[in-house]
Formats: C-alpha cells, sequence, structure tokens
C-alpha cells in the first residue's frame, strides 16, 4: 500500500505527464496553421479583398480536420461564389492556378472531370450587398502537414474565388457549373 505522500507524487507525476503530452498535441496543431490574401483576378494591385486562415485539427477518429475561415470585405458582387482550392500556388494570372487540387489517385483537376468530389471542392462563399462574406467550414478532404492530400506539395495552392455559384454540377459536365470565371485568388502559405 502506497504512503498519502507516495500517492501524492504518483499523481503529480501521472498529471505532468498528461500536461506535457497536451502541451505537445497544442504546439502540434499551432504548426499547422495557414493563411492565404484574396486578390481581385482583374486587377491583382489593388489593396487584398479578403483573408482565408485555415487550421488542422485531429478528429476523434484520428482524421486530420482543416478549418477554414474566409472573410470577404470587398470587390466581390452579392451573391453566391464558388470556392476551391486549385492546384498550384500561383496568382498572376490567375489561371496559373491551375485546376482543382485533387491529388488522389485518379487526380483529375478538370471541373468537368469528377467534380464535386475533388479534394480541393469546398461550399459556395455568399457575399451579401455591401460586399462583405464570411464563411467557416472543415473539410478532411486536404491536409495541411505532410502526406498525401497536404496543400503543401511542390508547387504549393491557392485558393480561387469565382464569379459565379458552384452548382455542384448535379447534370454532370455541364459549362460553368463549377463557377465560371475566376474573381479572386490568394497562394496558401504556411505561418
Amino acid at each position: 500500500m502506497l504512503g498519502a505522500g507516495t500517492a501524492g507524487v504518483c499523481l503529480l507525476a501521472l498529471a505532468s505527464s498528461a500536461l506535457e503530452s497536451r502541451a505537445e498535441e497544442l504546439q502540434d496543431i499551432a504548426e499547422h496553421t495557414a493563411h492565404a490574401i484574396l486578390r481581385s483576378c482583374d486587377d491583382p494591385w489593388e489593396p487584398r479583398i479578403g483573408s482565408v486562415f485555415l487550421r488542422e485539427r485531429p478528429s476523434s477518429e484520428g482524421v486530420k480536420l482543416v478549418d477554414l475561415l474566409v472573410r470577404v470585405r470587398r470587390g466581390l458582387e452579392a451573391g453566391q461564389h464558388a470556392l476551391h482550392i486549385h492546384e498550384t500556388g500561383e496568382c498572376s494570372p490567375c489561371s496559373a492556378a491551375k485546376g482543382h487540387f485533387d491529388p488522389g489517385p485518379n487526380s483529375n483537376s478538370s471541373p468537368d472531370g469528377n467534380h464535386p468530389f475533388h479534394a480541393g471542392d469546398l461550399i459556395n462563399l455568399t457575399v451579401d450587398d455591401n460586399g462583405q462574406g464570411n464563411l467557416l467550414t472543415t473539410t478532411s478532404r486536404v491536409t495541411l502537414s505532410e502526406g498525401p492530400l497536404s496543400v503543401f506539395d511542390e508547387d504549393g495552392s491557392a485558393f480561387i474565388v469565382h464569379v459565379n455559384p458552384d452548382t455542384y454540377c448535379p447534370d454532370g459536365e455541364e459549362a460553368g457549373c463549377a463557377g465560371g470565371a475566376r474573381a479572386a485568388c490568394g497562394i496558401i502559405r504556411s505561418h
């Protein structure tokens, strides 16, 4: 039987170990954050129109989840706009971001391919009459840490905000169903 002093030392050691483990977990989460500054595709030299903040975290099932906070403050028409992660970290011109991020086994980045099942396909962003929009969403299709779904592959990735909403192409391949022209672009950069 342990004495009160020995039991207290054991409990303190366990608590200290649990705190160290939690601190390491929080540090790992903090290491996997990123952001993107959205700029107009029509005039990339104008001030930023918005920002995207990303944070990777583990789920209770062990799947990596990425929380995204999108904030637009100006430069977009009122209504819904398609929002996608694109396969290349380039925005000059916006077409340099290439197709939708889709590193999977089929690797078809064309919106006419396996849309809306690309890794980079997200839900629409809604912009109000004042040109402002906020979107908070979570995806398990991409990661910020190393691995096959990382947006930080050899050529990086970018966000594209499209002029129109994404209809998610319910009728299959149809011109413009994934949002049409590109309105804004932002290269994803780690913190």
